[in-house]
């Protein structure tokens, strides 16, 4: 992509493909699965492609997180917590990826993705009201930022629905307020997949902030529709993006 100077169709594209991505992602996660296949169809290397990716989501969780705080759907004093310890995790798997495969942990989050599908699929009810809490929320954050901070700076695809699952099974967070703190959380680990990115110089700025621009505008309209519709409209896109991330880490595994 260096040298080649940008065209109106290549703008739309990727503005296009960030609204998207950053209108899906707000509501259920998953906007990679829209956003890096365009960046390696325009024919970024896979390493680039990952951390261009990085960046213009990025600009997408801010902008959902910060619409979901200011609705009153997520607690950035609450969340702070979650926001150190995922900040610690993340740390911890972006320097250990460094030196080991990855790949020796992709057969495994299928499965662990597709338990969440299956228990989310059957529990018709959940996440349409605010329960008892099956865990103090310090506890909660302790395990879960670690753990998924680590999983998303080591490996990442699927981070979004964990978050998003823990904090309605273990929280009793109805799934706007869920949704509304997993950006929040999403948000803390991108930034730091995005700095250990830009210091291997695997990041194409020009595309990357062509991207974001469509990606703040969707994932502000995607919050907003999330928010005013609740769990009856985040329900069904949430479980299309976990079914569809299963599959393409099947694919990406086996095939």
């Amino acid at each position: 992509m260096e040298g080649v100077s940008f065209t109106w169709d290549l703008f739309l594209l990727l503005s296009g493909a960030g609204f998207l991505a950053g209108f899906v992602d707000s509501i259920a996660g998953g906007g990679g699965l829209i956003a890096l296949p365009v960046l390696l169809f325009i024919g970024l290397p896979p390493q680039a492609a990952l951390g261009t990716n990085k960046l213009q989501g990025s600009f997408g969780t801010l902008s959902a997180s910060y619409h979901y705080i200011k609705k009153g759907r997520a607690s950035l004093r609450g969340a702070i917590p979650g926001i150190v310890f995922t900040l610690a995790g993340s740390l911890a798997g972006a320097f250990l990826v460094q030196s080991l495969d990855s790949h020796i942990i992709e057969p495994l989050i299928p499965v662990l993705l597709l338990v969440v599908f299956v228990y989310t699929f059957f529990s018709t009810r959940i996440g349409f009201n605010e329960n008892p809490p099956k865990m103090r929320a310090s506890l909660f954050y302790l395990l879960f930022g670690l753990l998924l901070g680590f999983y998303d700076g080591f490996f990442g695809p699927g981070t979004g629905s964990f978050w998003t699952a823990g904090f309605m099974f273990f929280l009793g967070f109805g799934m706007t307020r869920a949704t509304g703190h997993t950006k929040i959380m999403n948000f803390t680990s991108n930034i730091v997949s995005l700095a250990c990115f830009g210091l291997g110089n695997n990041i194409y700025y020009a595309v990357g902030l062509t991207m974001a621009l469509g990606q703040v505008v969707g994932a502000r309209i995607g919050s907003g529709m999330a928010i005013k519709r609740g769990a009856l409209f985040i329900r069904p896109v949430f479980l299309s993006i976990v079914f569809l991330t299963i599959v393409r880490l099947i694919y990406d595994t086996f095939v």
